[in-house]
């Protein structure tokens, strides 16, 4: 497969907001991602993850390193990469169908075909009946939906993911990850995916980043070599292969954070 994302020696500093002191947020992070592939990054909790994320978004300015997509320098953010957020970022006086072809809007595309290209992804997340509600309206896991479904309607060829599921409940939690993996199978997109959860990241990923504690840096990358169509909760943890690279991604975390309190 065609490299989409290169980031090489990308080291960052930021100031600490109540001191002002400099605080050393990565430190020579190097990782190629390959077009399509679904990559997970998890740590422990001030490692650096969403850091990264906010530097490939172009959201973040660095100084120290490369990061290119598609072999083009990433200077701000790009119509080639679309985020989602934790929180809800849909807009609240806007519908489901508004809220998704916002980006085409924007674009000037056409209504006719941004009215076809939006149903095309209600139907993908799972909206179909909800096109008129407002967020109000929804459950937080249709408004994630509406979230993803937003950015994939814009087409960006890179999709970059900040803890998406982490404020629903434990089955919608399942239920969206699961969905995930049916929409990574049907569009193909470049994935690249930040998240506290082992599981969730050993579920959803073709390769899982492990960070080190602050400064982040890249401590080892375990390949998950389960095909995605197989990756379905009700028997993925009676699956050895998934029970054994799940294991060793939580020892790996676990390593950094034993550390962490013994210092």
């Amino acid at each position: 497969m065609p490299e989409k994302l290169l980031v090489e020696n990308l080291t960052h500093h930021y100031p600490d907001e109540y001191t002002g002191e400099s605080v050393h947020a990565l430190d020579d992070v190097d990782l190629s991602v390959q077009e399509g592939e679904f990559i997970s990054v998890v740590g422990p909790s001030g490692c650096g993850k969403s850091t990264l994320l906010n530097i490939l978004a172009g959201l973040l300015p660095y100084h120290v390193g490369k990061v290119t997509v598609d072999g083009h320098m990433i200077h701000g953010p790009g119509p080639e990469r679309g985020v989602v957020f934790q929180e809800h970022a849909i807009l609240p006086w806007r519908t489901v169908n508004r809220n998704i072809g916002h980006g085409l809007e924007i674009r000037g595309v056409p209504k006719a075909e941004r009215d076809n290209r939006v149903a095309q992804f209600v139907d993908l997340v799972g909206l179909t009946g909800f096109e008129d509600k407002y967020p109000h309206e929804l459950s937080g896991g249709m408004k994630q939906r509406t979230a993803v479904a937003r950015t994939l309607c814009a087409d960006p060829e890179v999709m970059l993911m900040d803890e998406p599921f982490a404020a629903v409940d434990a089955q919608t939690r399942i239920t969206l990850q699961e969905e995930l993996i049916r929409i990574s199978i049907a569009t193909k997109k470049t994935i690249i995916f930040i998240t506290h959860s082992v599981d969730e990241a050993a579920f959803l990923a073709d390769r899982c980043v492990i960070f080190s504690r602050r400064p982040g840096r890249i401590k080892a990358i375990v390949d998950v070599d389960i095909p995605r169509e197989e990756r379905i909760w009700g028997n993925m943890n009676a699956d050895t292969r998934f029970t054994s690279k799940r294991d060793e991604i939580l020892h790996l975390v676990r390593e950094e954070v034993s550390v962490e309190h013994e210092e």
